[in-house]
């Protein structure tokens, strides 16, 4: 339920509203528009009186939201929202570039291609320390020492810095990333979104492969329930008939999504495609469908990666996406 307010209401019957909602148990969220203030009301909102709300000389109108989701629903922030990482702001109106390799692999590498990227442009630097793997014998990262080189390249490149995180334990290790990114495997991990909302991170949440844009925002509800409200949604393919790319990019997330939520919307072009020559059309479709950014896979050597070669782009195809946009 939202209520929305007319201008300038009195301090004291706002107050008044506000406590009496909390009395019945109703989480109230605030937003502050250019025109209009509106109350998000969260909760189980069946026990509140529409008509007897709708009757106070504050409000100017009382409307039920069908959607599950609350927090990442447009109706209750009318405005896009900004996230800001390390001071590079996602959603502000420029195209916002997160680029690095699959996984860190060494703190040489990590640190050269940081300094590699900045020159080009790359807003945010992220590497891959938790690997989830279909196979359990494949290169499953460097975990913490991982960790410790990212940092290590933020501090002499200046990049904020993103790492994914899949288990709530992880945390602890995560002082200094400047973003958490929960992958498409633990967009149902809930209790790791649980975790994540008493976070003060920002939080780039990767779609499942099989997941629905409802499922999407739910799972972005939970992070936003627990306090976070720093959260991008990211649009990383999904599974199809197809069998010549990895996964189908669902380009119809980007205006979908914006649609329904006030959240920062960027897509994932290399791990959709699975194939490096994709990359760059996928990219460019995706910032002309409205993406609020991308993320890709960079590495120096693609060829001698230690995981995700195939899909990863050098970084002078990196420069190239970036001076065509």
């Amino acid at each position: 339920m939202i209520v929305i307010l007319k201008q300038n209401p009195d301090k004291a019957q706002l107050k008044g509203l506000m406590t009496w909602l909390e009395s019945k148990g109703i989480s109230v969220r605030t937003t502050v528009g250019a025109q209009q203030t509106i109350l998000g009301l969260v909760g189980d909102t069946s026990v509140l009186d529409i008509d007897l709300i709708s009757a106070l000389d504050i409000v100017e109108a009382v409307r039920r939201v069908q959607e599950p989701y609350k927090c990442a629903n447009r109706k209750f922030h009318p405005a896009d929202s900004v996230i800001s990482v390390g001071g590079v702001e996602i959603g502000g109106g420029k195209p916002v570039y997160i680029a690095g390799p699959g996984s860190v692999e060494s703190e040489e590498q990590i640190c050269s291609l940081a300094l590699v990227l900045c020159g080009i442009g790359a807003d945010i630097l992220w590497g891959g320390c938790f690997k989830s793997r279909t196979s359990p014998y494949s290169f499953q990262g460097l975990r913490g020492e991982g960790i410790r080189y990212l940092k290590k390249a933020k501090e002499i490149s200046g990049l904020p810095v993103a790492a994914e995180v899949a288990d709530p334990s992880q945390l602890e290790l995560m002082d200094g990333i400047d973003m958490l990114i929960v992958g498409g495997r633990n967009m149902r991990n809930y209790e790791l979104l649980r975790a994540l909302g008493g976070s003060d991170k920002p939080v780039l949440l990767k779609r499942a492969v099989s997941a629905t844009y409802e499922e999407l925002l739910m799972s972005a509800e939970y992070i936003m329930t627990g306090g976070n409200q720093k959260v991008v949604l990211c649009e990383r393919g999904i599974r199809t008939f197809e069998t010549e790319t990895s996964f189908t990019l669902d380009i119809s997330a980007v205006p979908v999504l914006k649609q329904l939520s006030h959240l920062p919307v960027i897509t994932d072009p290399s791990s959709a495609s699975g194939k490096y020559s994709l990359v760059e059309p996928l990219a460019r479709a995706s910032l002309a469908a409205g993406a609020d950014g991308i993320i890709l896979s960079v590495h120096a050597d693609p060829a001698h990666a230690m995981c995700d070669g195939p899909l990863s782009i050098t970084p002078e195809r990196f420069k190239k996406i970036i001076d065509k946009n």
